[in-house]
């Protein structure tokens, strides 16, 4: 079905999502860039996920959405949306890619003058939505988010058999990373497991007392734990409140909260054995650096945002449909090099911030350091870093 396009050299793909949504569109640019090698292709992101991004070679250019826009007055927030919409119309796209499926991603298909709109079929929105594209795809929820993303332009015969995530770091950053835990004693033989118990969403996170357990037990396994978070007041009081817990002091802890950049928190799990933490930005982003992971899943479906993995990713698609790493509705998952703990209840997947309004998800508080323990346990029987 290529063949419905011609005269394609400049392209913009739309995510206008979180960090770790965005992460999970790189392979859609790789099938852009194979299908279209001649042409220019623009990331339009929310700003602050930008980061993911950066440095990727399948990418030309990145515009960032400034959210704050939405916090303005009415008259100021209209002009500035206008002033938006001009800039991507001079920009003059003959395609544009709506990864996200809101309203605003519709708009900004249709202002752009683009002949070719492949969009994401929504049933939410304003209604006639669906005439501002052109061409509509409605990806299946079950699979993972990286084949939903690659099914939108996939049934239009835009396509890539190499499915892998790519993520840039700057050197600046690995020797900035480098530089920290030569400071700490730490050597290249000396086993480092990356920590990162918080997540934006604070439903998605572990009992602290639970994950200062797992913290402890790492250290006494002989492990520097690096321990990251980002630099979001709730989330550094979180993980400060955690390490107090910790038994024994922090002696063997490496403190990092809200002190990376999204860079250096890759950097962090490049070096590391293992990654361990609940479902998150940084979960995406040490998979997509080569690290295994270890996660805590709650209210999320593991068979659309568990981590990616790089290593069994490139994949020969045929015409059958796309095999999805994780395959059952909830339950203790592996794909690849990766694992997902979750917990085999009828109400998971719910999707909910927390049981009952609660912003506490008791499926998750269910999960016993034990169980993680021994997960880790048998990753050092394995051919793994760890």
């Amino acid at each position: 079905m290529i063949h419905e396009f011609s005269a394609v050299n400049k392209i913009l793909v739309i995510k206008l999502r979180h960090i770790g949504d965005v992460l999970l569109t790189v392979p859609v640019f790789r099938a852009l860039k194979e299908t279209f090698p001649d042409a220019h292709i623009t990331a339009l992101v929310n700003s602050g996920t930008e980061g993911v991004l950066k440095g990727v070679s399948l990418i030309d250019e990145i515009i960032s959405y400034d959210r704050k826009i939405k916090q303005l007055p009415l008259t100021k927030k209209y002009l500035r949306e206008i002033k938006f919409l001009r800039h991507i119309r001079n920009k003059r796209f003959n395609m544009t890619i709506d990864l996200t499926g809101g309203d605003r991603a519709a708009i900004i298909s249709l202002a752009s003058g683009a002949k070719y709109r492949i969009g994401w079929r929504s049933k939410k929105g304003f209604i006639g939505k669906k005439y501002l594209y052109t061409h509509l795809a409605r990806p299946d929820g079950r699979m993972h988010a990286v084949l939903q993303n690659l099914e939108v332009i996939r049934r239009y015969g835009i396509t890539t058999e190499n499915l892998s995530i790519d993520f840039h770091i700057p050197e600046t950053d690995r020797h900035f990373i480098r530089e920290i835990l030569k400071e700490s004693k730490v050597t290249e033989t000396t086993p480092v497991i990356h920590v990162h118990p918080t997540s934006r969403w604070l439903f998605k996170c572990w009992k602290d007392e639970y994950m200062a357990e797992i913290i402890t037990w790492l250290i006494n396994e002989g492990y520097i734990v690096v321990v990251t978070s980002s630099p979001d007041r709730r989330e550094i009081e979180k993980a400060k409140g955690i390490l107090s817990l910790v038994k024994g002091g922090l002696k063997g802890v490496i403190d990092l909260c809200g002190k990376t950049t999204i860079k250096q928190v890759a950097a962090v799990s490049e070096v590391s054995r293992l990654f361990f933490g609940v479902d998150s930005a940084p979960m995406h982003i040490a998979a997509a650096v080569g690290t295994p992971v270890i996660a805590l899943f709650g209210p999320s479906g593991a068979f659309s945002w568990g981590p990616w993995d790089n290593i069994n990713s490139k994949l020969k698609i045929q015409n059958s449909k796309i095999k999805n790493p994780y395959i059952q509705k909830n339950g203790i998952q592996t794909s690849g090099m990766h694992t997902v703990i979750q917990r085999e209840w009828e109400c998971i997947p719910c999707g909910k911030d927390g049981c009952n309004g609660s912003k506490i998800s008791k499926c998750l508080e269910d999960i016993k350091p034990a169980e993680v323990t021994n997960i880790i346990k048998l990753y050092k029987k394995k051919a793994y870093k760890c």
